[in-house]
């Protein structure tokens, strides 16, 4: 009822389900009610005037509404702060609604006839019926309803009717609030039993981990002053003491260990201190421990002890060593935000952190900057010393990153050989152009790894938000594209970005995507180039250039589109469509003139390109000392990729090998010794220096054509465009010669003109 204060451990549980169990079933008393007002209305219309019944109505509906309140409340904190007060006002305001519906039935009864207190009476066995059964659980509420509705009902019926039927209807209204009170003894029995089952679960649940051998779990308990009794032997084995040494101590004491004398506690053991000065249930509570002068971690669950009365008398729980899991997790959450290799932040803390940066910016107004860096020759290093001397090689520039940034900075690395430096405030674009400048300079000094003396450069670029923009992923990728542009600038640069930058990349990812569907769409063709002999003048091949002219773009420069093949990969199948066209081509040629291809180092490093190379002279019926396959000096930097062994499969075919731009990049004797090329190829750059008289350029036309010479190989000389530079050529003894003076790229038809005269000279 409510009337009596039930033990502190219980007035919440017992009141709280009370009212829980008396809300579920609100709604459907509320319906009932609002039907018998309608009904009401309906019916005493013509009998009682409007005002009093709107007057009633608006009564009747104002006592309804707190209980609508007390439920919202209740529901919303789960019925966990549910006093005995509650209690009180629930019975109180089902009262006060039973005394609304009392005195319409006095009032409503004296100005009708018979037919009107049937209505009366039937509205009122109804709201009684429906109280018996919705307030079961609250048999307060269940009698401040149905005796004020019965005492009006019985009173209606002895003065306006038969005084049998008032005594019919107070049988009626003490069965029910029997009844009511019945249901809610079996409500409370059923409640208790209910708590003293889930307490031996419990109960049983801590028996079971305490003799769990496998598990690392011990039970304790204290008493009302905190004082560890009963201790187990297996608690005591997870402080590494006995039970003498812990029975009757604090346990506040013994978790804090050392710190107790000190009193620098753990946030979790005042949590942990709180917990107990409630009196209230806890679990999983994770806290530090000493033991042995170890550090251990431990969670542990517990709950108050109470008696039959309600009295406590402490708290039982369980304890878990958990040291194991927690550094397990923490070195997962490690791995997940820095990398493994350089110990700096990775990928997803950086961003983490720029998002950051960013949101600081919006607020204060200032600017953050985001800096990408890439090694330049990093992958020649891989490729030549192995991933093992790369990994050592990326810990040093990690080392040397740090070094460079201040607390302003924040570094990382965000996978291979590409790092990036968080600028949290800048304060001018110069601070960014410095610190550019001095990663730069620090990276690229020599390493020295397991013997090796490595050196490597860095291109650096660079966005500043809000300006670059707005968002981390939009600040990363523009600071990507500054650091693209300043390794096409030359490598070892710093460039920041700058919107057309993007519609540089705009353009390229157009470019790519329709350059996917231009072989199929034959939009690809081939221009033919003379190379002539030195000595007659006379043409002794071609060299097959690709073109490639779009419906839409127009003609596409190569220029343009074969760095995008090469960043696509695309240059294997493009070149592969190169060497059959020339092929079928050139198989229309006289037998004395050869047919140069441009092969990438894509294509060598292609398993089957060996078979390609087959199957095009098969099929053309071109002999294969009429084909000349050029190739550069970078397929040699991957000998893993075995280029040197699928060259020299292809000149036991027959195939002639020409080493072109010989001089420009990575030149080495030792390739001429391991590989026997038929041509090197003088590049233009050295032409253009001999024609002015330059005496490095001189000297090294000189020993290229001196070194051809000796290993019986020819010479072709590149980018020849006036008279005065090919009778110096000649002079110097180059073999062939190949440019504009002799004739610009042409069409197939074009070239094959050349050999329909008599003379087939072009100079």
């Amino acid at each position: 009822m409510g009337f009596t204060r039930l033990p502190g451990g219980h007035v919440e549980f017992v009141h709280g389900q009370q009212l829980r169990a008396a809300d579920r079933m609100l709604g459907l008393y509320t319906a009932l009610a609002a039907i018998s007002v309608f009904l009401i209305n309906v019916r005493f219309q013509g009998y009682v005037p409007i005002w009093a019944l709107a007057l009633w109505t608006l009564f009747l509906v104002g006592v309804h509404i707190p209980s609508f309140r007390m439920r919202q409340k209740h529901v919303t904190s789960d019925y966990s702060s549910v006093t005995r007060a509650a209690l009180l006002r629930h019975g109180l305001w089902s009262f006060l609604q039973g005394c609304a519906w009392a005195a319409a039935i006095l009032a409503m009864g004296r100005e009708t006839g018979p037919a009107g207190m049937v209505t009366l009476w039937t509205i009122a066995c109804c709201l009684m019926a429906a109280t018996a059964m919705t307030c079961q659980s609250t048999p307060l509420s269940a009698a401040g309803l149905i005796l004020p509705i019965s005492a009006g009902a019985i009173w209606m019926m002895r003065e306006n009717a038969d005084p049998m039927l008032a005594a019919v209807g107070a049988t009626y209204a003490i069965l029910l609030l029997a009844a009511s009170l019945r249901q809610a003894h079996l409500f409370g029995v059923q409640l208790t039993t209910s708590k003293m089952l889930a307490e031996k679960r419990e109960v049983v649940s801590l028996l079971l981990k305490e003799h769990d051998v496998e598990a690392a779990d011990a039970l304790w308990q204290i008493d009302a002053a905190r004082r560890l009794t009963g201790v187990s032997p297996s608690f005591a084995r997870m402080l590494g003491t006995t039970c003498e040494a812990l029975e009757g101590r604090s346990i506040l004491q013994v978790l804090a260990g050392p710190a107790w004398e000190t009193g620098a506690f753990d946030p979790a053991l005042h949590e942990l201190a709180e917990r107990l000065k409630q009196r209230a249930p806890f679990s999983d509570l994770v806290l530090p421990v000493l033991v042995n002068e170890e550090q251990r971690w431990w969670q542990i669950s517990a709950s108050p002890r109470t008696d039959d009365k309600g009295v406590f008398h402490g708290f039982r729980g369980v304890g878990s060593d958990i040291t194991v899991q927690k550094e397990a997790a923490e070195r997962i959450a490690q791995m997940a935000r820095f990398d493994m290799l350089t110990g700096l932040p990775n990928r997803l803390h950086l961003t983490e952190e720029l998002s950051l940066a960013i949101a600081q910016v919006s607020q204060w107004h200032t600017r953050c900057g985001f800096i990408m860096v890439d090694l330049d020759r990093f992958k020649s290093v891989n490729d030549t010393l192995g991933h093992l001397i790369g990994d050592q090689l990326l810990a040093q520039v990690a080392e040397r990153l740090r070094k460079v940034c201040s607390p302003n900075e924040l570094c990382g690395r965000l996978g291979g050989d590409e790092f990036a430096v968080l600028v949290r405030d800048v304060g001018e674009q110069l601070y960014i152009d410095r610190l550019a400048a001095e990663i730069i300079k620090a990276v690229s000094q020599p390493y020295l790894v397991n013997g090796h003396t490595l050196f490597v450069g860095a291109s650096v670029g660079s966005a500043l938000a809000p300006n670059d923009g707005r968002d981390a992923e939009t600040l990363m990728r523009n600071a990507d594209l500054a650091m693209y542009r300043a390794k096409e600038a030359g490598r070892g640069k710093h460039q920041h970005y700058t919107p057309s930058m993007h519609a540089d990349a705009e353009e390229r990812r157009t470019l790519e995507i329709a350059l996917r569907d231009a072989l199929a769409r034959d939009e690809l063709y081939l221009l033919f180039q003379p190379i002539v002999s030195a000595s007659d003048g006379r043409v002794s091949g071609f060299e097959a250039l690709a073109r490639w002219l779009h419906p839409e773009l127009g003609q596409v420069s190569p220029s343009r589109f074969i760095p995008v093949a090469e960043d696509a990969r695309l240059m294997g199948p493009i070149g592969n469509w190169v060497l059959r066209s020339a092929c079928r081509e050139a198989a229309t040629w006289p037998e004395d003139v050869r047919v140069s291809v441009n092969v990438s180092p894509e294509q060598l490093y292609d398993p089957a390109f060996l078979e390609t190379v087959v199957g095009a002279l098969a099929h053309s019926g071109l002999p294969a000392n009429r084909l000349e396959l050029e190739v550069t000096e970078s397929v040699f930097l991957r000998e893993g990729m075995g280029a040197g062994q699928l060259l020299e499969k292809l000149m036991k075919l027959g195939v002639c090998l020409a080493l072109d731009d010989f001089g420009t990049g990575y030149s080495s004797l030792g390739y001429l010794s391991r590989t026997r090329f038929s041509t090197i190829k003088i590049d233009r750059s050295f032409v253009e220096g001999a024609a002015r008289n330059q005496r490095e350029s001189l000297a090294i036309v000189r020993a290229v054509v001196a070194m051809a010479q000796g290993l019986d190989m020819e010479t072709t000389a590149e980018g020849v465009e006036t008279e005065g530079e090919f009778d110096l050529l000649r002079a110097l003894g180059c073999t062939n010669v190949q440019g504009y003076y002799f004739g610009r790229p042409m069409p197939a038809a074009d070239a094959r003109a050349l050999f329909g005269s008599s003379d087939s000279q072009v100079a």
